[in-house]
């Protein structure tokens, strides 16, 4: 039975044992057995039923259908072909030569992988292979493909998060390589036989996964992280190339996070050398294929023997040299009058110790001398610098000192008493100068005063007149009523009178009058 036969599986007979043949069909059905075709079952051709299938879908008449761009390819007739897919299923398509460039004016002239378009077109079954394709005469543009732009977006997410910054170093000699792909695929086998190559049963942990498909991703992820937890010091993702939906699984944000958490440096592998996927961008090193991801992290061991081999050349023939240097100072050594003629080197040494003896005596010699002087030189300092002298050397400069502070003092006091006398004469001096200023002053603000008196107002006749009871200076006669007593204030002395009557000022123009009037009886 085909993977993918979807006829339903024939029963096993009840109580029939397990591994007993099944057997299809009844008794009748299994007497027909020649070939004969069951009744009510019309026999046809592979052809006939194609011609059917033919008929039906051209049946659909022109139709257009989006999706993404896959695998465009011009072949050398002209005619081009590509995938129209989206994330359910996939359509060939087909553009004959003669109507390519009018096909493709609404793309500009161009597919581009991914890009999402809407092909117009009839359906078409080509008989040799039974598969049927979209014979497109005009493509029109949708954008880029949506998985391209969840991809990019994705892809900037993550560098915003610092997954693509990380680039640890890979180990010289991992003690053991853990390998994720499927163990079905060339990759894993490219891998192995590149092993076999570099050094023959190195140490290599399989994780098996499916490394297509829509559940891949998430079986990537977990093998990654089951091999972290074995205790590898490498991890190699690898995949044989294809189209990008097959890579598509490592595009997946699930398998990019699980090679970021790995604590171990992760190579990739995916595809060929122009395949480039996002866990490229996050893992610590990307080779180009399997095979060359199985020599980043593989070492190879006749170049490990070669390095030895010519570091065991290197170190033997230095201590090759090492001995033959030891030898030779041994030899010259032996030569050496320290060992031949002994006591030639005794007698050295002791012409040397007599030499160094006189040269000592001599030094201590000097040296006494030396201490003699200075000996000398610091009892006459001293004798110079002795309290006695230096008392009476003390007495004579105060001596002198005395003297110089009488004459001092006798001419400061002989000024300050020259100066006390010129600031008393001036004092004397201001003093007069300063009564005299005040005198004068005296008799000016005498004469203004006398000037302003009211006095001096009565002298030239005048008087003054005020009411006896409150004082009030009386200017208005219009104040008084008859009967008013007042006082009357003149040079010589004042006088009381009663007011009898008042006059308005045309009645009072003679002022003896009205004078005479207002008094009664003088005091």
């Amino acid at each position: 039975m085909s993977l993918f036969d979807d006829s339903p599986r024939p029963r096993r007979r009840r109580g029939a044992p397990r591994g007993a043949p099944v057997r299809r069909g009844s008794a009748p059905e299994r007497e027909r057995s020649d070939g004969a075709a069951p009744p009510g079952d019309a026999t046809v051709s592979v052809a006939e039923l194609t011609d059917r299938i033919d008929r039906a879908l051209k049946g659909f008449g022109r139709v257009a259908v989006m999706g993404e761009v896959s695998r465009p390819k011009k072949v050398a007739s002209g005619h081009l072909f590509f995938t129209l897919k989206d994330d359910r299923a996939a359509l060939d398509v087909k553009i004959w030569r003669s109507g390519v460039e009018r096909a493709l004016a609404g793309v500009g002239g161009r597919l581009e992988e991914g890009a999402r378009v809407v092909c117009h077109g009839s359906l078409d079954v080509y008989a040799p292979y039974g598969k049927h394709s979209l014979v497109a005469d005009r493509v029109e543009a949708r954008g880029i493909g949506a998985l391209l732009a969840d991809l990019e977006r994705l892809k900037t997410q993550l560098r915003s998060e610092g997954l693509f910054d990380r680039k640890r170093p890979l180990p010289a000699r991992p003690r053991t390589v853990g390998v994720v792909t499927s163990r079905d695929a060339d990759a894993w086998r490219d891998f192995m036989r590149t092993r076999t190559l570099r050094w023959p049963g190195y140490p290599v942990r399989l994780a098996h996964s499916r490394v297509q498909g829509r559940a891949a991703a998430a079986e990537i992820a977990r093998a990654i992280r089951a091999l972290d937890a074995s205790g590898v010091d490498v991890v190699v993702v690898c995949r044989g190339g294809g189209a990008i939906e097959d890579l598509w699984c490592f595009n997946e944000e699930p398998v990019a996070r699980a090679v970021f958490d790995c604590s171990v440096p992760v190579v990739t592998g995916v595809g060929h050398e122009s395949d480039t996927t996002l866990v490229d961008f996050v893992a610590d090193h990307r080779a180009h294929t399997p095979t060359d991801a199985a020599q980043t992290v593989i070492p190879e061991r006749a170049q490990l023997a070669e390095r030895l081999e010519r570091a065991g050349a290197y170190l033997t023939e230095s201590m090759e040299r090492a001995l033959e240097r030891r030898a030779e100072a041994l030899e010259r050594l032996g030569r050496s009058r320290a060992l031949v003629r002994p006591t030639e080197l005794v007698d050295e040494r002791e012409l040397r110790l007599d030499g160094l003896a006189r040269r000592a005596a001599a030094a201590l010699d000097a040296r006494g001398a030396a201490l003699g002087t200075r000996l000398e030189r610091a009892s006459g300092d001293l004798s110079r610098l002795s309290p006695h002298a230096r008392l009476s050397a003390l007495d004579e400069r105060l001596g002198a000192l005395g003297g110089r502070l009488a004459s001092s003092v006798a001419r400061d006091l002989e000024r300050t008493d020259e100066r006390v006398g010129r600031v008393t004469r001036g004092l004397a001096r201001g003093a007069r100068e300063a009564r005299e200023a005040a005198e004068r002053r005296v008799d000016v603000l005498e004469r203004a005063l006398g000037a302003v008196s009211p006095l001096a107002v009565l002298d030239r006749g005048y008087s003054i007149t005020r009411r006896a009871d409150g004082g009030e200076v009386v200017d208005d006669p219009a104040a008084l009523g008859a009967g008013d007593r007042l006082t009357t204030i003149v040079r010589g002395g004042s006088f009381d009178s009663v007011v009898e009557a008042v006059r308005p000022p045309e009645a009072s123009a003679d002022p003896s009058d009205g004078e005479a009037a207002a008094v009664e009886d003088g005091a």
